[in-house]
């Protein structure tokens, strides 16, 4: 294989030793700062092809984890070679780094490379591995969940429209049905978490780090804020946002006619005397969501249109597909993958314009020569989903969008209401990563669950958990970030005030909003993220004045909604 002419496809089948030669062939470093541009280029495309393959083994592995063969080629990928060829790229970038070359528009990158010298160990290598191929595990797992429902077993996401029925009892068991099977396997997960809590607080410390928090936030680049910042997040949301939220869900209470909201209350629409249906299927979100696009901007409806007719995107939920929902971007070819689980509610449309956000950020951002000057942080790429989730909404509804004007309403109150809500997940799951690796008692797995309990009380108020500990419980070893991107949630919280920033502008002036957030993609990972936050309109805040603002604002733009609302509520 020539590193000239590699392609994704050369590396499909491929192990460690034909890689290595790859990276080999890299081998003699630049001898000058003039020979860097051309070793760069060859140096990124080699990383964009085994980006692409790896990428490609997990996207079809996640589709259906029931494959042996997937799995074996997944893991082939994340804990044999990428673990070894992030070794080789660090000897790489020794001798970029001791070349003295510099460019503007590669700043962000060097720092990243320095950052990436400072703590690679050799040592932890083989425990990198070993949590990836504990990550297979997890996934395994959670992906063979199903649920007996009307005689038939199903995965869990598609109960999702039945925690939307009118009749509280529908509401209960379909609550119930998704949240048994993680009560079950509570054993098993917090198994495989304390090997996997032991194994990143040993890498941590192996690399000079007091423990698993302080590595993450160096080895996540998190130059432009500090563990502080995220404790003054936490802070400011249990001010502004939590009392917001028992306002909100004292309303929702009141609509439903209930003496206490109980957790399977909170799906339910309680304006409307059915749940909208906006779709049937996978073909049909993304028809709904190309129809959306196209009243957003043209040039980004073209980009949406290209991944369907690729067929980049696998949308429906299926038994045996990986949870949760991701846009993973292959590099090669400058193409984004978006993966989900829909089931026929609302709330997928929203999920399927979050995911495209980052999709358009990767067409954005694929102008850059190189990879590493494309692939944002991710507190630049959360921006991106969570902007175009709010810049979208306006659209969904007339003159030419899919919903009637009560039903858009509903739909933008139901969207709003769960931006709050996520804050007050964001900053209670924050703080649990945070507790997870900075107190003892985090390897301990009562203490774990105790823990989780204290910081939802904290943070998630006016619902009423009288009889379901061991369900409040389980939802932390649903969050799947905890067991395969630890101190990966911190991003959506800060993403979101951002986000609400360019969406306050929006309301001012649509057009100007949209031109900062395109020219915001387009920076890709060139600039710092307070510069990319500018660019797009917003400013990096963790001030609790300014988060409090932000609050008001989302507060009265519900009130502005509701106002549309039928007054009686429906039975």
């Amino acid at each position: 294989m020539s590193l000239d002419t590699l392609t994704p496809t050369d590396l499909a089948e491929a192990g460690w030793p034909e890689v290595a030669a790859l990276y080999e062939a890299l081998h003699p470093t630049p001898a000058s700062p003039a020979d860097v541009p051309a070793w760069l280029a060859r140096w990124s495309r080699l990383d964009a092809c085994l980006t692409e393959a790896a990428s490609l083994a997990m996207i079809a592995y996640t589709c259906d984890t029931t494959d042996a063969s997937k799995e074996r080629a997944h893991l082939r990928f994340s804990a044999e070679i990428l673990p070894r060829a992030e070794e080789q790229s660090v000897v790489l970038a020794r001798a970029l780094v001791a070349s003295g070359w510099t460019d503007p528009d590669f700043e962000l990158p060097m720092e990243r490379f320095r950052t990436a010298i400072k703590i690679f160990r050799e040592e932890n290598v083989p425990l990198f591995a070993q949590l990836e191929e504990l990550a297979a595990s997890y996934q395994r797992i959670t992906g063979g969940m199903t649920a007996e429902w009307e005689g038939k077993r199903r995965p869990l996401p598609m109960l999702a429209p039945y925690l939307q029925a009118k009749d509280p009892m529908v509401r209960e068991r379909a609550w119930r049905a998704t949240t048994q099977p993680y009560v079950e396997e509570r054993q098993s997960l917090s198994g495989l978490f304390d090997t996997m809590h032991a194994l990143r607080q040993r890498a941590a410390r192996q690399a000079g780090f007091a423990d698993y928090r302080d590595y993450s936030f160096t080895a996540k680049c998190r130059f432009d804020y500090t563990p502080a910042d995220c404790e003054l997040f936490h802070a400011a949301v249990e001010e502004s946002v939590v009392p917001a939220i028992e306002r909100v869900l004292a309303l929702r209470r009141e609509r439903l006619g209930l003496q206490v909201l109980r957790p399977w209350d909170l799906a339910v629409d309680p304006w409307g005397d059915q749940p909208l249906q906006p779709f049937t299927n996978g073909g049909d979100l993304a028809a709904t969501a190309a129809r959306v696009f196209r009243r957003v901007d043209p040039a980004l409806a073209g980009e949406f249109d290209a991944m369907v007719a690729e067929r980049l995107l696998d949308l429906d939920s299926r038994e045996g597909k990986a949870p949760g929902g991701y846009c993973d971007t292959l590099h090669f070819r400058g193409r984004p993958f978006i993966f989900m689980n829909a089931s026929g509610v609302m709330e997928d449309v929203t999920t399927l314009l979050h995911e495209a956000g980052h999709s358009f950020h990767a067409f954005a951002s694929h102008r850059w020569p190189l990879i590493w000057q494309r692939h944002p942080g991710s507190e630049s790429a959360e921006l991106a989903s969570m902007s175009m989730e709010l810049l979208a909404a306006p659209h969904l509804g007339p003159p030419d969008g899919f919903l009637d004007d009560v039903d858009h309403r509903r739909a933008r109150v139901a969207h709003l209401e769960d931006v709050l809500l996520s804050l007050a997940h964001i900053a209670s799951v924050d703080a649990y990563q945070t507790w997870l690796y900075t107190d003892p008692r985090g390897a301990d797995a009562a203490s774990r669950d105790d823990q989780w309990l204290a910081l939802r009380a904290r943070f998630e108020p006016a619902v009423d958990w009288t009889g379901l500990r061991e369900e409040r419980i389980a939802r932390w070893y649903r969050q799947l970030h905890i067991f395969l991107y630890p101190f990966y949630y911190i991003e959506y919280g800060i993403a979101q005030l951002g986000a609400l920033q360019v969406w306050s502008r929006s309301l001012a002036d649509p057009t100007a909003a949209l031109a900062g957030y395109r020219r915001f993609l387009a920076l890709g990972a060139t600039r710092s993220l307070p510069e990319l936050y500018r660019a797009a309109g917003a400013e990096l805040t963790f001030d609790r004045a300014r988060i409090a603002e932000l609050v008001a604002m989302v507060e009265a733009q519900l009130g502005e909604l509701v106002s549309g609302l039928p007054e009686v509520a429906p039975r």
